[in-house]
């Protein structure tokens, strides 16, 4: 039982949500930075150490999940999980890219001493968060063909063995 939940291919069902759901929420703080003025750098670091976190979070559910990919039989099952692996290796540098794309937003005026005027901070911000949008639907796509490998074609993780009627 417990050399069960010590496997890392057992684990990615767990691993790969949290590096979603943090992924998901960073751009909430990023628009209250936006909207809260006298607050934006406090809000504004909250929102890069999300997707920082939620970045390093999907290399380490990518790790969990390479080492889980001998569960996976059968050619259709299998195509799925190449499409699966090949968005979540986009996912992880659309992320990082973001992710450090942020950091310059945030602090490359401040390290310069040449602070952004508010409009010019606003319409990056705005811009920023139509390419994380477009990050967020390549992470829901690569989210949905590792639930199509769950659901439609049964793969599963060896720590289902533990949870009763699995």
């Amino acid at each position: 039982m417990l050399a069960n939940l010590l496997n890392v291919d057992a684990l990615h069902p767990l691993m790969v949500h949290f590096p979603i759901a943090l992924l998901l929420v960073a751009p909430v703080f990023v628009i209250l930075a936006i909207a809260w003025k006298r607050n934006e750098l406090p809000i504004s670091i909250t929102a890069l150490i999300l997707m920082a976190l939620g970045t390093i979070g999907a290399f380490v559910a990518a790790a969990s999940g390479e080492a889980a990919e001998d569960n996976v039989s059968g050619a259709a099952a299998r195509a799925v999980l190449d499409r699966h692996e090949d968005l979540a290796t986009t996912v992880e540098i659309t992320f990082s890219a973001l992710t450090l794309l942020f950091a310059a937003l945030l602090f490359l005026p401040r390290l310069f001493h040449h602070p952004l005027r508010r409009l010019t901070m606003v319409s990056a911000t705005i811009v920023f968060l139509g390419l994380y949008l477009a990050g967020a639907i390549l992470l829901a796509v690569a989210a949905h063909q590792g639930g199509r490998l769950v659901h439609e074609f049964g793969v599963r993780s060896p720590v289902t063995a533990l949870i009763p009627g699995t």
